[in-house]
């Protein structure tokens, strides 16, 4: 299993640097372009694994995609270019992937099977497939439609009204999705607000969406208009360097074209909220996305209590947040994230685990945990068990610990960011 050594930063971190493209914009680029009339063109595209299991499945549907490097260009011919695959539709370690295209292959009357790796098998899809079952589509899979693999015959689809137990943007955008293509209206209810790169998507691509309060609403027979998109950097991957920026000794660094949409901004929220000398600069839209610079410095930072409807605004950033509170003083405690459980791992578990092998004070909940801060981290072995984000925040933690970081398992970071390494070379080399 590879292996990667994150040492102490012993001068600090210093230096801009601009973080890979946005993973939940670039796959809805993809997605949207391979539907759509026309050619649309991406720039500033993900080049992870998981954004490329995008492009591979759509190519098994009959789409002619090009890439090179950050460009990308989909030929489509909008939804009746899309064809029975051939091929079982391989997403890889992509939920996103999984969940989004079930939305879209619903509405389409031919069969396809979806499959993922070893993780993908774990994570539930029963949320997505229960509701486009509802909509009239053959959906079935393990333990009922619930797990991969997953065999969809799609067809005729109705347009339903469905109230989510979970505010999760996967759910409602494959409902949104399939509603397209449905008859009536289809609209999604959610206990809290998610994020919104599909609706904001959609309006680029000339949906008509009807927003109204936690309910989002699309009518059927809708067509996609090719369009150009300009990716933001991710709000994700910027995270683990915000905290660095923040927890390291000496350091300021700049995060240049950071999307900072409001339904994805929560770990700006806390770095303030802790008390992070944080700066916000050159606010513009690009495509309908707010994106700015981002400038983070050497920070004194206190504990606060993460929880309710800020969750859903950073669940992808809490493994860093939780390195973030090791290192502030006094007590963060987590709650209100089960939705953690249900990540490419446990996130909870694994989090805790880890962190407490390098020496931090945590402790795990029922939905969440506990952090006393100002822990003095020793360093040691610790594994990504195969999530990227598990494997990034472990690697930040290794910026201030006494000893080495070994981070096994650590190819699963090229998911979402193939360069991490390199720029963390690069801020301490400065």
């Amino acid at each position: 299993m590879p292996e990667r050594v994150v040492k102490k930063g012993a001068n600090g971190l210093h230096g801009t640097i601009r973080v890979p493209g946005d993973k939940s914009i670039s796959h809805r680029a993809v997605m949207f372009g391979a539907i759509a009339q026309g050619v649309t063109t991406i720039e500033g595209f993900l080049s992870g694994e998981d954004c490329l299991s995008t492009i591979s499945c759509f190519r098994k549907l009959g789409v002619t995609i090009e890439q090179v490097d950050d460009r990308v260009s989909i030929n489509g011919q909008g939804w009746e270019g899309l064809k029975e695959p051939s091929e079982i539709l391989d997403v890889g370690n992509s939920g996103t992937t999984t969940r989004l295209m079930l939305g879209i292959l619903a509405t389409r009357p031919f069969h396809s099977v979806v499959i993922g790796d070893e993780s993908i098998a774990k994570r539930p899809m029963f949320r997505v497939t229960y509701p486009l079952r509802e909509m009239g589509a053959e959906i079935d899979g393990r333990e009922d439609g619930n797990f991969t693999p997953l065999s969809i015959r799609g067809g005729k689809t109705k347009g339903i009204s469905f109230t989510s137990n979970v505010a999760s943007a996967q759910v409602k955008s494959a409902i949104l999705l399939a509603g397209l293509q449905s008859e009536g209206v289809t609209s999604v209810t959610e206990p809290a607000l998610s994020r919104d790169h599909t609706e904001r998507m959609l309006e680029a691509y000339g949906v008509n969406v009807v927003r109204d309060g936690l309910t989002v609403s699309v009518s059927g027979g809708q067509s996609l208009k090719a369009n150009h998109i300009v990716v933001p950097g991710d709000i994700s991957s910027a995270a683990f360097f915000l905290v660095a920026g923040a927890i390291v000794p000496n350091s300021i660094v700049t995060l240049t074209g950071v999307g900072i949409n409001p339904t994805r901004s929560g770990i700006i929220d806390v770095l303030i909220e802790m008390g992070a000398s944080l700066t916000i600069a050159n606010e513009r839209l690009v495509g309908g996305e707010p994106i700015a610079d981002l400038t983070i410095e050497t920070s004194d930072l206190q504990g606060i209590e993460i929880s309710g409807e800020m969750i859903p605004r950073l669940i992808d950033e809490i493994p860093v947040i939780a390195v973030l509170a090791s290192q502030a003083k006094g007590k963060t405690i987590i709650k209100d994230a089960q939705e953690l459980k249900v990540k490419e791992t446990n996130r909870i578990d694994t989090v805790v685990s880890e962190l407490t092998k390098l020496g931090a004070a945590i402790k795990a909940t029922e939905d969440g945990m506990v952090i006393q801060g100002e822990s003095h981290l020793t360093g040691g072995l610790v594994d990504s068990h195969g999530d990227h984000r598990i494997g990034m925040a472990m690697a930040i933690a290794g910026l201030v610990t006494d000893e080495q970081v070994s981070v096994i398992r650590s190819e699963a970071i090229a998911v979402s960011y193939p360069t991490f390494f390199d720029d963390i070379k690069s801020l301490s080399s400065k």
